[in-house]
């Protein structure tokens, strides 16, 4: 398994709220286009069990390559992050389901897992494409995922509300700081 992985490969979804480890599949692949939210989606875990997104119902995500270190900043307000590797970019995650979850629990990941899928393409998963085609999840040149790091925001109505790119830190961006989402959402809601 590539040592990279953590860093580099994957696709992740970043929840505030939640536990588990999770896979990836949407319910109707066919239907992406007609969703109104994340919700109406459901993944497979790592393990092979099916996982509805409505779990994620009133959670702030993003979705976005592994980011343990964004996880363990923000645990405690929540944030949990959804892992989908993804072998699309240069063959960087070639390992199997199995592989991949031995190498995150090495680094001692406390994140949603969820197995291979692609983002691009037609076998991608609906839940990117859907994510792709939302008015503000559209990229700069085109929508295609680049490479890995991609990441999508998404509200507590599972909407999304940003997509930075592949070097782009939500943490420290100068147009929509992801810490002061966190925060005042936060309370708003008063989940936390």
């Amino acid at each position: 398994v590539s040592t990279m992985w953590l860093w580099r490969s994957s696709a992740v979804l970043s929840l505030v709220g939640s536990r588990g480890v999770v896979r990836s599949m949407c319910a109707q692949v066919g239907d992406w286009r007609s969703a109104k939210s994340i919700y109406e989606f459901s993944a497979k875990d790592i393990d092979g069990n099916e996982v509805s997104l409505e779990k994620y119902r009133g959670y702030v995500c993003i979705i976005v390559n592994v980011l343990a270190e964004m996880h363990a900043s923000y645990a405690e307000k929540g944030l949990r992050i959804l892992g989908f590797p993804c072998n699309q970019f240069g063959g960087q995650e070639p390992g199997t389901e199995a592989e991949i979850k031995e190498f995150a629990k090495g680094y001692n990941a406390e994140f949603d897992l969820f197995s291979k899928i692609e983002v691009n393409g037609d076998n991608a998963h609906p839940l990117w494409k859907w994510m792709k085609a939302q008015p503000k999840g559209k990229g700069t040149l085109g929508n295609n995922i680049k490479w890995n790091f991609t990441k999508f925001l998404i509200n507590r109505e599972g909407q999304v509300v940003k997509r930075y790119g592949p070097t782009d830190d939500p943490s420290v961006s100068h147009n929509y700081t992801f810490p002061q989402y966190i925060l005042v959402h936060s309370v708003e809601y008063s989940t936390f």
